[in-house]
């Protein structure tokens, strides 16, 4: 029987997990290629050979996303796999048409076929939309199990912008764990602050491999997202943030509606700041889509280092967050 030719859509997060869990191994698909956006500089690599696995000793090509009409043509592709996240319903839907216009499937995979089972407990912070604020969330979510005496390990979501056989699992406890994996801005703007509360964080590219060794370490593991995808573990508790600056994103943005649609918790986040009506919005869309989760109203209110060194002065605050951008 032949195989399904395949081609997988990512941001070099999504694609490669979902390449690692369902594809790496089965004997029923060839992938051909990956296609690559909104992470600089990955496409035109390869996924090595080192986690492609011994059916892909070559290793698999990364392409621009700008290419995906002629990968399907040249390498007669049967089926297209869009694995990334915080994209609009409308965008995913184009994709499907350019697909099935150039003779292949469209296929999206969901958490029965994508999230790996772990033996103990996991909690997972994800959000509807990007810049919602996860990473608050999983912090004050960390911060209040270690008071109960729990061993929290945080496995985050990835961010491979570098050498990805060398990031296949990353274990991060200290300041030197970041020089020794040449971490970006980005990654140091989420792994610090676990790290100045002494928590061991844990990224790369094999979730698989990444699970077993957190697991040896801990009571309980907190899935700690990126943007606004699912988590890669199967959560015992999902907890969603959704942001009211931004009324009805959670609708129609993948895979932020799937997540709302799971969550057994829902943190409307902000609210000190976002308007009557946005708030009323998101918790109208709520009670739509999942009218069983728990829905918490929380602030985000602004810190700084040294409060004296502004008092009395007019101040501009830039976030580097989608809300303000």
């Amino acid at each position: 029987m032949p195989k399904d030719r395949v081609v997988i859509m990512g941001a070099a997060g999504r694609d490669f997990h979902n390449f690692n869990l369902y594809f790496r191994d089965n004997p029923n698909y060839e992938v051909v290629a990956f296609t690559a956006t909104q992470i600089p500089h990955i496409e035109r690599r390869t996924y090595p050979p080192e986690l492609s696995g011994p059916l892909y000793p070559q290793g698999i090509p990364i392409y621009p996303e700008e290419k995906l009409t002629t990968l399907i043509q040249e390498y007669d592709v049967d089926q297209v796999l869009f694995a990334y996240s915080d994209i609009s319903h409308e965008y995913v839907m184009h994709k499907a048409s350019e697909a099935l216009a150039a003779g292949a499937d469209f296929r999206l995979q969901g958490p029965k076929a994508t999230m790996l089972k772990a033996s103990l407990p996991i909690i997972s912070v994800c959000a509807v939309r990007t810049g919602s604020g996860k990473s608050q969330t999983s912090r004050r979510v960390s911060d209040i199990l270690k008071k109960m005496g729990k061993r929290v390990v945080i496995v985050r979501h990835p961010m491979p912008y570098g050498d990805l056989a060398k990031q296949a699992c990353q274990r991060f406890a200290t300041y030197e764990d970041l020089d020794r994996y040449e971490c970006t801005i980005e990654e140091r703007e989420e792994y610090e602050p676990h790290i100045n509360r002494g928590t061991v964080v844990y990224a790369g590219v094999d979730y698989e491999e990444i699970l077993r060794h957190a697991e040896a370490e801990a009571d309980i593991i907190l899935w700690d997202g990126g943007n606004n995808d699912l988590p890669f573990y199967q959560p015992d508790l999902h907890i969603v943030v959704a942001d009211p600056h931004r009324p009805g994103h959670e609708l129609r943005y993948h895979p932020g509606e799937t997540n709302l649609r799971l969550a057994d918790v829902v943190i409307i986040n902000k609210i000190d700041t976002a308007k009557e009506e946005g708030v009323a919005l998101v918790e109208e869309n709520i009670e739509k889509l999942n009218p069983k989760a728990l829905v918490v109203k929380a602030n985000s209110p602004i810190f700084v280092e040294d409060p004296g060194a502004i008092k009395g002065k007019r101040v501009l605050v830039i976030e580097d967050g989608p809300t303000l951008t």
